[in-house]
């Protein structure tokens, strides 16, 4: 359920005395004390007027932020140098300790600028942004989408912590403010599962990560092996049956929801998906996309953060794990290529109208496909049919994996398709781009994307994540803009 953006309100002598001090007005300084009634000296008082005693509500206030071109880096700046880039006297990125380049500020109305150019609209604003990396936009929050990336002032971020940001304007900030972290395919079998019980550690792969995920309010994945192994093995080699310990790293990094809709889950037969929904569930994290039928396995995860609901979905693509059916155990399914195409407009038709009823339910949809053809950049036409599908039935967000590599983004509608985080725990060390992947970070106001952000993570020689700086991670971040259409592609 996307939401209307509030309108940029016009104060920059407020912003002003807000940057330069470090504090909002007080509540003494803004009020008016109400008026006394004015008696007569040669009779008595009149009555109280029926009218209401003239108040003054205090002033809110919300971030004004600095917004650029989403593909640049994470960027943080000291407050006296966002003060110069809002006075318009910063004029290169070296400033901001970026390459050289010709730095232009583009303000939207409440803003008046000295040297900056002044559009008409916030949007005009954002829009400069998209389009050129030279651009910075200012702009009040509630304007701003995951189409741009915000610059954090002295550590921080306006959009995620607006209370402590202290370049504000008067503004009605978010009464919700909800932070999701997603991470792509979690893989605890096989060559990760000797890894854990050498260290005799259950918990082991997913340690160093778990205090930086559980830090969000929701945080996301996609179990990529079952929890038991009652049946014979269905892939040979391939089959991934993790043993139930390994639950402990699950609970530790703060796991929310658990997406079991992927093509291993059926890896050791009918009773091996159902006792690992079961063992999901009795973690207290909530399993979505498999289960003992096809009710079980269409039902949405819903969780509740701070007044804000959100919801997900999930279905496998890709074959493998069977078809939840009446009566029988599986995945929720959607066949399309490159697995189990031709598309199937029935299965699609069937999707949307769960998305559909879903969104009556919560403030926000999230569908989470397990998808595409392995090892590439570039995703199928049918992943871009699909995902701008299910925004078409009120889809907010769409984040997808299974290609084992990082693919591109796109905007529809509105809203993101996210095709692939890559791996986060796999036993892939064939190549990198098996042993590396994202951690997607979004910022909800209200409800809606404020906010998306990527952050490269690689796995060491036992499997384990590690969250790695941009440049560090290069290979990620070119692989997610590579593949990406405008506005986040690199201009």
């Amino acid at each position: 359920m996307r939401r209307h953006v509030l309108p940029v309100l016009a104060a920059a002598a407020l912003l002003t005395a807000a940057c330069g001090q470090g504090e909002e007005p007080s509540e003494a300084a803004t009020s008016t004390p109400p008026t006394s009634p004015t008696q007569s000296p040669t009779r008595p008082a009149s009555p109280p007027a029926k009218t209401a005693t003239p108040t003054s509500e205090p002033t809110t206030y919300v971030p004004i932020v600095l917004a650029v071109h989403a593909t640049r880096p994470p960027l943080d700046v000291p407050r006296e140098l966002a003060e110069r880039i809002l006075a318009g006297t910063v004029v290169d990125w070296a400033e901001l300790g970026a390459p050289a380049q010709p730095l232009r500020v583009v303000a939207s109305p409440g803003v008046d600028p000295p040297l900056r150019i002044r559009v008409g609209s916030a949007a005009e604003a954002i829009g400069a942004a998209q389009e050129d990396t030279a651009v910075v936009a200012i702009v009040e929050a509630a304007s701003v989408g995951p189409t741009v990336r915000v610059i954090t002032v002295d550590g921080v971020d306006p959009l995620r912590t607006p209370a402590t940001y202290r370049l504000k304007i008067p503004g009605i900030p978010p009464a919700s403010v909800v932070t999701m972290s997603f991470v792509g395919d979690v893989m605890l079998a096989r060559g990760v599962g000797r890894v854990i019980a050498a260290s005799a550690d259950s918990a082991a792969p997913l340690r160093p990560t778990a205090e930086r995920l559980a830090g969000a309010d929701v945080t996301i994945g996609t179990l990529e092996s079952t929890l038991s192994r009652i049946g014979p093995p269905t892939q040979g080699g391939d089959s991934f049956g993790a043993d139930p310990s390994v639950r402990a790293g699950l609970t530790l990094a703060g796991f929310d929801v658990l997406s079991l809709a992927a093509n291993h889950l059926g890896d050791y037969g009918a009773e091996s998906i159902v006792e690992t929904v079961s063992l999901v569930r009795e973690t207290g994290i909530i399993p979505v996309g498999g289960g003992a039928d096809l009710a079980e396995a269409q039902a949405p995860a819903i969780v509740e953060r701070d007044g804000t609901t959100i919801g997900f979905l999930a279905f496998n693509a890709i074959g493998e794990t069977p078809r939840a059916e009446p009566g029988v155990p599986g995945a929720l399914e959607v066949r399309m290529g490159s697995r189990t195409g031709p598309l199937v407009p029935a299965d699609v038709t069937a999707m949307q109208d769960r998305v559909r009823a879903l969104s009556a339910q919560v403030d926000l949809v999230v569908v989470l496909p397990h998808w595409g053809t392995q090892y590439t950049y570039e995703p199928e036409e049918d992943q871009r049919i699909v995902g701008r599908a299910m925004i078409d039935a009120g889809a907010d967000l769409v984040v997808g994996g299974h290609p084992h590599w990082v693919q591109g983004v796109e905007l529809y509608a509105g809203a993101m398709i996210v095709h692939s985080l890559g791996n986060y725990v796999f036993d892939m060390d064939f190549m990198s781009e098996t042993m590396e992947g994202a951690i997607l970070d979004v910022t909800l106001w209200d409800g809606e994307v404020k906010a998306a952000t990527f952050a490269p993570i690689r796995m060491d020689a036992s499997f384990t994540p590690h969250e790695v700086s941009y440049a560090d991670g290069a290979s990620v971040i070119d692989g997610i803009w590579g593949s990406s259409l405008a506005p986040f592609a690199r201009p």
